[in-house]
């Protein structure tokens, strides 16, 4: 597993955040809280607070999650 931060601050964004979660055959996981939702899910995304830094646990290879980070581009942040 491999874990690190991304911003949602936009709608667009979470769609596109959500699109390319479903293009992965793995488990992504978005943690807020005490939360986690299922990355994949729309409704899911919709329901946390995205006011902060989110952070995301890819259950997959190295090289799915350095692809899947590299497709969101500046949504990856630093944990503040």
């Amino acid at each position: 597993m491999s874990s690190f931060y991304v911003t949602l601050p936009t709608l667009e964004d979470v769609k596109s955040f959500s699109r390319l979660a479903n293009q992965h055959d793995c488990e992504i996981d978005v943690c807020t809280g005490r939360y986690v939702v299922n990355a994949k899910s729309i409704m899911g995304l919709f329901s946390i607070d995205r006011e902060g830094p989110i952070k995301v646990e890819f259950h997959g290879s190295d090289s799915q999650c350095d692809a899947f980070r590299q497709g969101l581009g500046a949504l990856v942040v630093q944990p503040s």
